[in-house]
């Protein structure tokens, strides 16, 4: 008795399961029909290249590079593949082809997301023709896609590895003119060091994508240093001197100002650099003095000029001159007669009209240190003119006697 209930309950779950299936089935069939559609343009990619390039070999072109695919399925999983075919495209292994041409099958590839179990495809063949593996060395060129900011100034870049070897079939690899390494950026304003995806590029600058091409390298490492800029401004100190302040000086500095280059705390409070030193006692009229620009070894000058000129002018001023008989020497060498043969020397002075009036010959005295004079015979030495008994005039000039100098 138990027995036979336990058999009618066995045949009833499998009824019911078959009546589910049928029923699901059906629904599906009413609810979501299956049918066909044609999707055109489906991208050809290749997988196996590397195998052929260990063999010398390349792929030189693929016909054709776009293919129908007739697709089977529910109407949901259809409508899912349209709306991401973007990702879907048929792949040929290459891996197996000899030199010419080879038709292979393709398989496609669906999107993520999709469902494949629910599609078929019908799947058909491509023509891949193989030629002999060509390889040509590019120099990797950097390119800025942007542009540096304002202050700012790009150095020169630094690329490893500088070179590429750019391999594919012989007619595709001369198309390439160069292969670039760029670096897009709105504004650069610091130094950037990171890897920059490789591409070549034909004559008109166009990216070559399209083409069965293998690079020996897929990035490179770059370093490109940024510094900020400054125009400085030059100057030049006035001493007082030969009767003139700096109130009594025009001085004119060409350049005005160069481009300075650095790390901006190097440049911070920067706003001056100074050429040197100016004593106005050497300055009667006006007077051109050559400067060498000098800066911190942590700054670039970028202007390229090396050399300042200074133009000094002392305006209103008055000069007179006087014949100086008051000559001395000191400290001549051991062992050496000393006879002064210059008997007076002209002497300048310079300051107000009115303090020059007060001035006599007898308070000025030419004195010629001769410590370092050791050759015998008459000669022209340098001497220092001192004027007492007054501040507010001064000599100017430079002066010179002239000795006999005998042991």
């Amino acid at each position: 008795m138990m027995g036979k209930l336990l058999e009618k309950r066995w045949v009833c779950v499998l009824l019911s399961v078959l009546l589910a299936i049928a029923f699901w089935a059906y629904v599906r069939a009413a609810v979501d029909p299956s049918g066909t559609i044609n999707i055109h343009n489906v991208r050809v990619e290749t997988t196996g290249a590397n195998v052929l390039a260990s063999q010398g070999l390349a792929v030189s072109e693929i016909t054709p590079q776009v293919v129908e695919l007739q697709v089977e399925g529910p109407n949901s999983a259809r409508t899912n593949l349209l709306r991401n075919r973007s990702g879907l495209y048929v792949r040929v292994d290459v891996s197996s082809c000899v030199e010419g041409e080879n038709t292979l099958r393709f398989r496609e590839v669906w999107p993520e997301g999709i469902n494949y179990d629910d599609l078929t495809a019908q799947r058909s063949t491509v023509t891949v023709k193989v030629e002999k593996l060509y390889s040509k060395t590019f120099d990797i060129q950097f390119r800025l896609e942007g542009k540096v900011a304002s202050g700012y100034q790009m150095g020169t870049p630094a690329i490893e590895p500088e070179k590429v070897v750019v391999s594919g079939p012989v007619e595709q690899v001369n198309q390439v003119d160069r292969v670039e390494a760029v670096l897009r950026t709105e504004e650069l304003s610091e130094r950037f060091a990171g890897d920059l995806q490789l591409t070549p590029l034909d004559k008109q600058g166009k990216a070559l994508t399209d083409l069965e091409l293998t690079l020996s390298a897929e990035t490179a490492y770059v370093v490109v240093p940024v510094v900020k800029t400054k125009e400085v401004k030059l100057t030049v100190n006035l001493l007082p001197g030969g009767g003139a302040t700096e109130d009594d000086a025009v001085r004119d500095i060409n350049p005005p100002a160069i481009v300075v280059s650095g790390a901006e705390a190097d440049l911070e409070g920067l706003d001056e650099i100074s050429l040197g030193s100016i004593n106005l006692s050497d300055v009667v009229g006006t007077k051109t003095f050559p400067f060498p620009i000098t800066l911190d070894p942590s700054l670039t000058n970028e202007s390229g000029l090396t050399t300042a000129t200074v133009t000094v002018t002392v305006e209103g001023l008055d000069t007179e001159v006087f014949a100086v008989p008051n000559i001395q020497t000191i400290y001549p060498p051991d062992g050496y007669n000393v006879e002064v043969v210059t008997q007076s020397v002209l002497v300048t002075v310079r300051g107000p009209a009115e303090e020059l009036e007060k001035i006599d010959a007898s308070q000025i005295r030419v004195v010629a240190n001769l410590s370092n004079v050791t050759t015998q015979g008459i000669q022209l030495v340098p001497a220092q003119v001192y004027l007492n008994g007054t501040s507010m005039v001064g000599v100017v000039g430079e002066y010179t006697i002239s000795v006999n100098m005998s042991r």
